[in-house]
């Protein structure tokens, strides 16, 4: 059976194109979202994949209703292949229900991994590259070194109690502690 899926990312944008070519496809049910690609969750979608059984098809009219990135739509797809449903995209001519439309999706896998390792490696030498420099990562400090110096002063007189000062200085209770437990005095 070839089960249907059309998204549209705004409430303004209109389902029946999708729908027209996922009905002349032939597709028994569709189902439908009104949602950006980047929501993780989309009931519509979830309704499909709880429906499609072994053997079924899910068709989508193009690969961008189906997945937020190249990385979730290849295992979107892996996990339809797990669960022995097949995978078809109208526009792309895609159809993973052949041995052509698999070794698609294998090449497609493969550019993702190889994609990846890239990013890894440059987000990887920049960082070496920063520290090389001097450069620290990660967040600022919530405090100067000014105001680090007199939140410990009046934690450690006691002026103040620790959520006082956690109002006064604007942090958490955790970022207070973080400070006084670095910088806590020798006994």
């Amino acid at each position: 059976m070839l089960i249907g899926y059309a998204r549209v990312s705004t409430s303004e944008q209109n389902l029946n194109l999708q729908k027209d070519a996922l009905s002349r496809a032939g597709c028994c049910k569709i189902f439908t979202d009104h949602a950006s690609g980047a929501t993780v969750n989309r009931a519509g979608l979830e309704e499909a994949l709880k429906f499609a059984r072994e053997g079924d098809t899910l068709t989508v009219w193009r690969l961008d209703r189906l997945g937020r990135s190249i990385k979730h739509l290849i295992d979107t797809i892996k996990m339809l292949e797990e669960n022995g449903i097949g995978f078809r995209s109208l526009s792309e001519s895609i159809d993973t229900t052949t041995a052509g439309g698999r070794l698609i999706f294998i090449i497609f896998g493969a550019l993702a991994e190889f994609e990846l390792n890239i990013i890894r490696e440059r987000t990887l030498a920049g960082l070496a590259a920063a520290r090389a420099r001097g450069k620290v990562g990660g967040r600022r400090p919530s405090l100067n070194n000014k105001k680090r110096e007199a939140l410990k002063k009046l934690y450690f007189d006691k002026s103040y109690s620790a959520k006082e000062l956690c109002e006064i200085f604007k942090i958490s209770r955790t970022t207070l502690y973080k400070y006084i437990n670095k910088d806590k005095p020798s006994a």
